[in-house]
């Protein structure tokens, strides 16, 4: 059955437009470890009814073909996306600014259909900075009201479709409703398994980095754990991209032409393969996606070191003149 995801025309998420203001430090509380609230009625509705029935007649995954060049061994299994220029986009075609995030929306769906056909597992967007909190406040509940509207209406989609969504981010700056939601929201569909969307809202990478180093600095001061534990596992423990099992995304994509990151998992684009295109992301459909999938696999990623490949060929190069040199010396 071929891939279908059909969402309402309601956006579920927009892209940031970082601002140069001062680092905005706010009170941070990863959801992931607070307790679940039971799940609303609307939502246990939909998954009782709709969702669990579906899970039982759901047929396995289509294997898709992949377009011409694309290779399915070297695909990325995380793609982070900085959804950048939806704002541009409406004023180019002086339209009000939601129009440009309701444009920005339907090509989120797009990319995360693709994403779900070409086999992809992870997909992480940011979809609202910490920073952003400073835009008119008249903008801000604009994108809370699309938040809370689109995860209600599309919540049997995710499930139907066998697909996980992750919030992370300082929730506690949200409405106490779209909080509630999004935390059920993850409960509901946590067991999911085709893919996964992370979707970070009102977050910072530096605190990110910041509240994982404040949980293990009181685990130390509880005896849980000594200072000198602290190693590089312990500390992507408590990062917040600790809801995946590919917490580091292999190509961060920039849509609008700008050239930077803007704050968004600094711990965990360490190695990360860099792509920036000049479309703005109301434009960046299935060809952009490809040319930067394609620019991907043309990349040796050597981290910090050689390309492997190339490692071994040199190794075996060096043992068989080692092994000429000895057996004429003999």
């Amino acid at each position: 059955m071929p891939f279908s995801l059909h969402f309402s025309r309601t956006p579920l998420i927009t892209a940031p437009s970082p601002l140069s203001k001062p680092f905005f430090l706010v009170p941070y509380y990863h959801t992931l470890h607070a307790p679940k609230s039971p799940l609303c009625s609307s939502m246990e509705h939909a998954l009782t009814h709709q969702g669990k029935q579906e899970a039982f007649d759901r047929r396995p995954e289509d294997s898709q073909t992949l377009p011409l060049g694309l290779r399915r061994d070297a695909m990325p299994s995380h793609v982070a996306v900085i959804m950048d220029g939806n704002r541009r986009w409406a004023r180019l075609r002086d339209l009000p600014v939601r129009s440009g995030y309701e444009a920005g929306v339907e090509s989120l769906r797009k990319i995360v259909e693709i994403c779900c056909k070409w086999g992809i597992k992870v997909l992480s967007v940011f979809a609202f900075s910490s920073d952003n909190w400073f835009r008119p406040k008249v903008e801000v509940e604009f994108l809370m009201s699309l938040f809370e509207r689109g995860m209600q209406e599309d919540t049997g989609i995710f499930f139907r479709e066998n697909i996980r969504i992750s919030v992370i981010g300082d929730l506690t700056k949200l409405p106490k409703a779209l909080q509630e939601l999004m935390v059920n929201l993850e409960e509901a569909t946590k067991n999911n398994t085709r893919f996964q969307l992370i979707v970070a809202v009102s977050y910072s990478g530096h605190y990110d980095v910041v509240q994982a180093c404040q949980r293990l600095a009181l685990k130390a001061k509880c005896g849980l754990i000594e200072p000198s534990d602290i190693n590089v596992s312990l500390m992507e423990q408590e990062l917040e991209t600790n809801c995946t099992e590919f917490p580091h995304p292999d190509l961060l994509i920039r849509t609008s032409g700008e050239f930077r990151i803007s704050n968004f998992m600094l711990w965990q684009l360490a190695y990360t393969e860099l792509f920036f295109a000049q479309s703005l992301w109301p434009d960046f459909g299935e060809a952009e996606f490809l040319k930067a999938l394609l620019a991907f696999q043309q990349r040796q990623r050597r981290y910090g070191g050689v390309n492997k490949k190339l490692y071994l060929a040199i190794g075996v190069l060096e043992s068989t003149c080692t092994e000429h040199i000895f057996c004429s010396a003999i």
